[in-house]
């Protein structure tokens, strides 16, 4: 039996991560921090280690006689009152968990970045692993320092660390406990905020697959080589026409022009910001916008295996979930 160590397993990826992993019979231990939401793991057979990516002394003698080390651990904000805590989280606590696996000779490392610091062709078509992309262009600082952690992964790759990074797209599904940004759109939706819609688009993909995906690259994947973990290109317009069909809830028609959006984000955050409350638009997520987010995880697809199931069934459950969980009112 491997003994498998998993950083962000309180997550909405990771516990999905950990479960599959339970279901194959690892052994799993999880970091988690002193004050991290444990909901996702209760009832799960696992061990847990107290603990934060940002604080070495904690990981390193957690990772004796680990096989495998799923990085998942990220600081997913489209707004900070300061930034420099998203940089502090996803490269400082990329470098402390990769130095500590290096020097506990990890066997392998799985690192999960994101499709956000990958390269968009201006053709429009979807981008791949190696779509060239300039750091400067990309848009946010979640985005930015997860490009800077993927390039010191890559670094350790060359180090002799066998590390495999995936870029997941945009999981949907059961147990968005934060919720993510996605999954605040589907909340948004099914309460019935969502009066209006701009012309932009996701990659989107089932978090179980996103979880299956992860395991494929600890299995199949090949040291520093990158795997897109997505499946089907929307525009935001037909992912609110399926929740609308999965849902029995009216989409909205009108689509707004992205400057209509900006205004209304940059008006959102000046008032929030005088409550010392996050916007309930970030300027980033409206910025972001202006480019449809489209991938191709062909790569994965042939080469790990990765699962291409239905997003209708994994926007459904999204429903459900958050309506079973007092997310929205249920109707």
């Amino acid at each position: 039996m491997k003994r498998v160590f998993v950083t962000g397993g309180t997550g909405f990826v990771g516990a999905h991560v950990i479960r599959k992993l339970i279901e194959r019979g690892e052994q799993v231990t999880a970091l988690v921090r002193p004050f991290g939401n444990p909901t996702l793991l209760k009832g799960l057979d696992i061990q847990t280690v107290t603990g934060d990516i940002t604080d070495f002394d904690s990981i390193y003698p957690a990772l004796v006689g680990t096989d495998t080390l799923y990085h998942i651990a990220a600081d997913y904000r489209l707004w900070a009152s300061d930034p420099r805590e998203i940089y502090y989280n996803n490269l400082g606590g990329t470098l402390n968990v990769l130095e500590a696996a290096l020097r506990r000779n990890v066997r392998r490392v799985v690192y999960t970045s994101t499709v956000g610091c990958l390269g968009i062709p201006k053709d429009g078509s979807p981008g791949v692993e190696d779509t060239p992309v300039v750091r400067d262009e990309l848009v946010g600082h979640y985005k930015k320092s997860k490009f800077d952690a993927e390039k010191v992964a890559l670094e350790y790759a060359g180090k002799g660390l066998d590390v495999v990074i995936v870029n997941p797209s945009t999981p949907v599904g059961p147990g968005d406990v934060k919720p993510t940004p996605t999954g605040k759109i589907i909340v948004d939706f099914l309460k019935g905020k969502m009066q209006a819609y701009v012309d932009t688009g996701l990659n989107l993909i089932s978090v179980e697959d996103v979880a299956e995906g992860h395991l494929l690259a600890a299995d199949k994947g090949v040291r520093g080589q990158k795997y897109i973990l997505g499946n089907c290109n929307l525009t935001l317009k037909q992912i609110l026409d399926i929740l609308a069909s999965v849902t029995s809830r009216k989409a909205p028609s009108m689509c707004i022009p992205h400057w209509v959006a900006l205004m209304a984000a940059l008006a959102d955050t000046a008032y929030n910001s005088m409550l010392t409350k996050p916007p309930n638009i970030p300027v980033e997520g409206v910025l972001m916008a202006r480019k449809k987010m489209f991938f191709c995880s062909q790569k994965a697809v042939v080469e790990l295996g990765l699962p291409q199931s239905p997003v209708e069934d994994a926007l459904a459950a999204a429903a459900k979930w958050f309506q079973s969980h007092g997310y929205c009112e249920i109707k």
